[in-house]
């Protein structure tokens, strides 16, 4: 079965065709990271017209890609939430049209569970159940994975997400947007003992996060320590980065692998923009290895929003006939869930 998946859900239009929820035909992503860079941040009002220009032909590209036409697509699968309202609506809306008019089934996808679905489209995936962090800019959430669309919260964060972190601790030191590879280039001329910063909620009895707490911390010592050297490249900036980099990657890891140990699962599956931070991935997945632990990551190509990802969990929606009807909108949060742990 080909579903063709669209993604607008902040500032990637992406369109992608995905057989049987496991295979990648082809993926189209157009970035709008240099439009929004200059201002430090995504402008949504920018990004709704942005989408509105690309995604037909991001849509025409994908399908080129895959070798297929509208007429051998037998399901489309787009973001519905959680993200920026006007971005989502470009999305769903032209993928509600096309699928009306092409009569086709349309699965509202939830953007979290895509991003623990691109776990799915690796040659080697994990085994449920499992654990899976999906951590970005937006999000910073720990989930069970018992077996496909069965994902039950444990924790989240309570004020900023991981990746917002990076990205305004990178605006404070005049570092490029987005934030989360400006710090970890930084970082690896750096010593990460040599500054060391808070790691907030490490000790407690559950499996939430919190970074604000850091992130003034980081303000505080940039605060008084203004004479940050000639060369950003090095000396202070540099271990202000691998200090800061270093208690985000020593509270996720913690986290994770308590989170794994009460569910006694030992596959690991981290998603979203921060895993491309292969900084983090390197230093968890040893610290796993500690406990016959695996960490399963996906490529660059699927850690940031794709529509490959949104399109393999359309297919497990479409195939247990969870589809959406004409009256169905957009939502740009997701009601608050107690975590159950």
């Amino acid at each position: 079965m080909l579903i063709l998946g669209i993604e607008s859900s902040c500032d990637e239009t992406a369109a992608a065709v995905v057989e049987d929820g496991v295979r990648t035909r082809s993926s189209v992503v157009s970035s709008q990271v240099s439009t929004h860079a200059i201002y430090g941040g995504v402008v949504p009002e920018l990004a709704s017209r942005m989408h509105i220009e690309a995604i037909d032909p991001v849509v025409d590209q994908a399908l080129a890609q895959a070798g297929v036409s509208l007429d051998d697509i037998d399901g489309i699968a787009a973001t519905q939430g959680p993200g920026l309202i006007g971005a989502l609506l470009v999305g769903f809306s032209y993928a509600r049209a096309l699928a009306w008019a092409r009569n086709l089934p349309l699965a509202g996808v939830n953007h979290l569970e895509a991003h623990i679905c691109s776990l799915q489209l690796l040659d080697h995936r994990p085994s449920f159940p499992f654990i899976a962090l999906v951590v970005s800019g937006g999000h910073t959430n720990i989930y069970l994975v018992k077996g496909p669309g069965a994902f039950t919260l444990m924790g989240q964060t309570r004020d900023d997400a991981a990746g917002e972190a990076f990205d305004k601790v990178a605006k404070m030191m005049g570092l490029s947007y987005p934030g989360g590879p400006a710090i970890e280039a930084l970082a690896k001329n750096g010593d990460p003992e040599k500054i060391k910063f808070p790691r907030s909620m490490l000790k407690k009895d559950n499996f939430d996060f919190s970074f604000s707490g850091l992130k003034s911390a980081v303000a505080r010592h940039l605060h008084e320590h203004p004479d940050m050297g000639p060369d950003m490249s090095q000396g202070r900036p540099a271990h202000v980065a691998a200090g800061f980099q270093m208690a985000v990657i020593d509270v996720l890891s913690t986290k994770l692998i308590a989170a794994a140990k009460n569910k006694n699962c030992f596959d690991i599956g981290i998603a979203g923009g921060v895993s491309a931070n292969r900084t983090f991935v390197d230093i968890l997945s040893k610290r796993a290895e500690r406990y016959k632990m695996k960490v399963f990551s996906p490529p660059l190509s699927l850690c940031g929003d794709n529509a490959a990802m949104i399109a393999a969990r359309g297919w497990e929606m479409i195939r247990d006939n969870q589809v959406c009807g004409l009256g169905d909108d957009v939502y740009s949060r997701i009601k608050s869930v107690v975590p159950i742990v």
